[in-house]
């Protein structure tokens, strides 16, 4: 099977919202991908395999050298197949051709190995505050 990866790619907001919803185990939300990517996002990458959306990353930024790695998410299929890394690679390649310095991403403990491992970040102090 191939997959095909594009940077800033066309993509229906019930295909993410369902992906988001199986990636991240609740129910689809009616989520406006279009608008909060447009808004907010300096891109994103969809993954596909024969048209179908096979996964998804935000990258957010601060206007300036920081890019941000968010959402990251791909079908529960092609999991552990290497979608994922592919993902954040053209995040990480996209992100250093807009000049950003600084590729950020958070993850929750289970998620080190792909982050780390398989994407090549570094581990980093952070701080975090929960606000709900």
């Amino acid at each position: 099977m191939t997959i095909t990866y594009e940077w800033r790619g066309e993509f229906d907001n019930a295909a993410v919202n369902a992906l988001h919803a199986e990636a991240f185990e609740h129910a689809p939300l009616p989520v406006d991908w279009q608008a909060q990517v447009h808004r907010y996002s300096l891109g994103w990458v969809c993954a596909r395999a024969g048209g179908r959306l096979v996964g998804f990353v935000n990258v957010a930024w601060d206007g300036g050298v920081h890019a941000f790695v968010l959402d990251t998410m791909v079908v529960q299929d092609l999991r552990e197949t290497g979608v994922g890394t592919g993902l954040v690679a053209v995040a990480a390649r996209e992100a250093r051709a807009a000049d950003c310095e600084w590729l950020h991403v958070d993850f929750d403990e289970h998620l080190r190995p792909f982050y780390f491992d398989s994407c090549g970040f570094e581990p980093t102090d952070a701080g975090l505050i929960a606000l709900h």
